[in-house]
């Protein structure tokens, strides 16, 4: 078959990144990685290999090293379009070290965005966060149009590069998907990678796994007084895998849109922004994800109830209608199959 393009991926060995590399892949898509290893492991590479037989191009390089990111775009003209990935994303870090996310998250973005223009390579998506939506003050589900607002370092941001996108699409002629998610769990179907990072993890999800494997003690709930159903809070949990298909969708929709310009005699440099939720808008609570590990691992999972945290917040759950109706996108797997996949594979 008739290789489709090639794509720029930065952070490419990371956990969502990863496995969307396999998606591309399937999809005869050519793959460049741009990855520090920051938080990730080198031998991810291999084991993406066994899954779509081809090692893809790997340059581990800082992506605010200017100079360095040149090269990458000078030894590959061919590259069609970026997904831009590469950021750091835990909550609690962010609050207590602000600065290292600002000088990462908004500067690896501002030096991509810079180079990319560079060399004329206009067509993005966008690894957003649904931390934007000003949750306390709006109902879920939360939707594309509804307020948006930012209570911790991690969400600003997120936001920030949002706007920068946006700016470069209305002045620069940039064309962006910004895909907006939460909560990805688990693996690819072939077990080869899943979430792994370097430290600790900070998701639910694999945390608790973890306990369920006796590498962690228990399961610390973070407040059990929030205003949902079982006091603990809720988030919308989707598969890693729905999360890929989804930046493929979302390619598609610029391709789309190209044509749409040549079918209609608009001017080729028109840009293009839109923005979409890529969550279930089916909620589960801490308490419910804990009990789900028990049911698949039949183990008793140990928890504790400590003090809320400064920066969660009760409910975040978002209408994914839009992403259904012009993406085509809708989830296919349930967050009791991701845990069922993850406990498998843990246990290989």
């Amino acid at each position: 078959m008739e290789n489709s393009g090639t794509i720029l991926v930065t952070w490419g060995l990371g956990y969502i990144w990863s496995h969307t590399c396999t998606v591309l892949w399937e999809a005869w898509y050519d793959l460049i990685i741009v990855d520090n290893l920051s938080n990730s492991h080198i031998d991810i590479l291999d084991k993406i290999a066994e899954i779509i037989w081809k090692k893809p191009t790997l340059y581990k390089y800082d992506i605010r090293d200017e100079s360095n990111l040149e090269k990458v775009f000078k030894n590959h003209p061919e590259i069609d379009w970026v997904i831009h990935f590469a950021a750091k994303k835990a909550v609690g870090e962010s609050c207590q070290d602000p600065f290292l996310y600002y000088d990462n998250n908004i500067l690896w973005t501002e030096t991509l965005l810079k180079v990319m223009y560079k060399f004329g390579k206009k067509n993005i998506v966008f690894s957003s966060s649904a931390t934007v939506y000003d949750s306390p003050k709006i109902l879920p589900p939360f939707t594309e149009n509804d307020r948006i607002w930012t209570y911790n370092p991690y969400g600003t941001t997120k936001l920030v590069m949002e706007y920068m996108l946006k700016d470069l699409a209305t002045f620069k002629g940039f064309n962006v998907v910004n895909l907006r998610y939460f909560n990805p769990i688990w693996a690819h179907a072939s077990g080869l990678i899943w979430e792994n990072p370097v430290w600790v993890p900070s998701n639910l999800v694999p945390y608790t796994l973890k306990v369920a494997k006796w590498e962690i003690d228990c399961v610390q709930i973070f407040g059990d007084d929030y205003d949902t159903p079982d006091g603990t809070w809720v988030r919308d949990y989707i598969h890693v895998m729905d999360v890929a298909d989804a930046h493929l969708a979302a390619y598609n929709q610029l391709q789309k849109y190209d044509e749409y310009k040549k079918e209609n005699e608009i001017d080729p440099d028109k840009w293009y922004f839109d923005i979409f939720n890529i969550w279930t808008w089916d909620g589960k609570s801490v308490k419910e994800i804990v009990e789900l590990v028990g049911k698949v691992t039949e183990k008793e999972i140990p928890t504790q109830i400590v003090s809320r945290r400064p920066w969660d917040i009760a409910t975040s759950i978002a209408n994914p209608q839009k992403a259904k109706q012009v993406l085509g996108r809708e989830y296919k797997r349930s967050v009791y199959q991701a845990i069922e996949d993850a406990w498998r594979f843990m246990n290989q």
